[in-house]
């Protein structure tokens, strides 16, 4: 039985999460510069985005570039602005051919005008696609969504539009980027690394975890598939026992 065979479209996650970690380690170990680390790690993203739309996952977040991989050297962020602008613009044809809508997390307004301009214009244009939605976390730190969340809601309170009493984990969810999102059920990091980052520190409270050595540009399909399997191997139990689940 094939790696396909073995998992369970029945079972799959409704959220899939991806820390996608490893192009700099790459491009370093075969000579590169770490911006041609950054290109190759493309590809892994084509794949796994139209890999996950072939079964049926119906939400896949990326984590592109967070608030603190501004503090990159400049002709880094500068190629990873450059490099984001020519995807966008190369995978609108692929994304409305796999019916798959593009959204975006994160402080965009941090983010250059043309690739804000890019952003908006694919986002338009596929936002009548249903098979899937894929989000890139851009500019994007957890840390700073709940900071925002926060200020928002406690403007609301000012205002007596919303009390104090009121205030539970679904309206810190209405306040989240993530808002139209079901909460993250299978998280998976590249590169050997095991953080979380500053990645959806909120929306991955239950989530389970899938670490490879996989280095980014090297990720494939089967390794998506090995995630999968090991995420539909495991017993999610959200704090009860197995007995109760049973």
């Amino acid at each position: 039985m094939n790696l396909l065979e073995q998992i369970n479209t029945d079972k799959l996650p409704k959220h899939l999460a991806i820390i996608m970690d490893g192009n700099g380690r790459w491009a370093k170990q075969k000579g590169f510069l770490r911006t041609i680390g950054h290109e190759s790690g493309t590809k892994s993203v084509k794949t796994t985005v139209e890999t996950c739309a072939k079964l049926g996952i119906e939400n896949l977040t990326l984590y592109a570039f967070s608030t603190e991989n501004w503090n990159r050297p400049k002709l880094e962020v500068d190629t990873l602005m450059k490099l984001l602008i020519s995807s966008l613009k190369k995978e609108l044809k692929t994304l409305n051919k796999n019916n798959i809508r593009l959204n975006a997390i994160g402080n965009l307004t941090n983010l250059p005008v043309k690739v804000q301009a890019e952003l908006q214009e694919v986002i338009q244009k596929t936002s009548e696609n249903t098979r899937m939605t894929l989000n890139l976390a851009l500019s994007y730190g957890a840390r700073e969504e709940l900071v925002q969340a926060v200020k928002k809601i406690s403007d609301k309170v000012k205002n007596n539009i919303i009390s104090t009493d009121t205030i539970d984990e679904t309206i810190i969810n209405q306040h989240l980027y993530t808002h139209d999102l079901p909460d993250v059920d299978l998280v998976i990091r590249t590169s050997g690394e095991h953080r979380i980052s500053n990645f959806l520190l909120w929306q991955i409270a239950y989530a389970e975890f899938y670490f490879t050595e996989v280095l980014w540009p090297d990720f494939n399909e089967a390794n998506l598939y090995e995630a999968i399997i090991s995420y539909q191997n495991r017993e999610r139990r959200f704090g009860k026992t197995s007995e109760q689940l049973s």
